[in-house]
């Protein structure tokens, strides 16, 4: 039993790695079996083609991110608080689980087989937990939002273009990162804060990596 488990754990963490390095267009059972060491018939034994292997990983990187999220939701009775803290820790994931981040937000749907409905809705948890805290924040003022998971939709949007833009590199590196989300941050929620402008170039513009 433990072998069956272990092998699993292998297809999985050895198909994430692939994936990140090689892209969905290239990955294969047989290269995912080369890999491992194992045979591809023992890679079918747990996954019934590539498609479902690839699920399995954005199915296990949600439920890893939504257990943080209810963590952190059961610790901050505040809702305003709550929000802060659930877009900070989207962001903390995304840096902390860089692979598992790709894998659930950035493969191309293009290249694999649509993502199946109940695991979709399962997905969601996320969003829709981060929306019931507008909610909340609507509900006691601390908030004004038309509609809640529009809102929240928007917030994870943003967050998302900046985390991406991190991670691609394509940020002044004169801006300090952790300085800038906190600010980000700040303003998604609506508060009015100030953060030091990256030095210019002699004729008056900023510069570029």
């Amino acid at each position: 039993m433990s072998y069956k488990i272990d092998l699993r754990r292998s297809i999985l963490d050895t198909t994430r790695h692939l994936l990140i390095q090689d892209g969905i267009a290239q990955l294969s059972m047989r290269k995912v079996a080369r890999a491992v060491g194992c045979s591809v018939g023992s890679i079918y034994v747990y996954f019934a083609n590539k498609d479902e292997l690839v699920h399995a990983l954005i199915e296990e990187g949600f439920d890893m991110e939504l257990a943080l999220q209810q963590q952190v939701a059961e610790q901050h009775h505040n809702p305003r608080e709550r929000l802060e803290a659930l877009c900070r820790l989207y962001v903390q994931f995304a840096f902390e689980n860089p692979e598992y981040y790709e894998i659930m937000y950035m493969l191309d749907p293009e290249r694999m087989a649509r993502y199946p409905a109940e695991k979709y809705r399962k997905a969601r948890r996320g969003l829709e937990l981060i929306a019931d805290t507008i909610a909340e924040c609507a509900a006691q003022g601390l908030l004004e939002v038309e509609e809640p998971f529009t809102e929240a939709t928007f917030i994870w949007t943003q967050l998302h273009g900046m985390v991406s833009l991190f991670k691609a590199d394509r940020i002044d590196h004169r801006i300090d990162r952790e300085q800038f989300i906190d600010y980000a941050i700040r303003r998604l929620l609506g508060e009015k804060t100030l953060l030091s402008a990256p030095s210019r170039t002699d004729d008056g513009k900023t510069s570029n990596p």
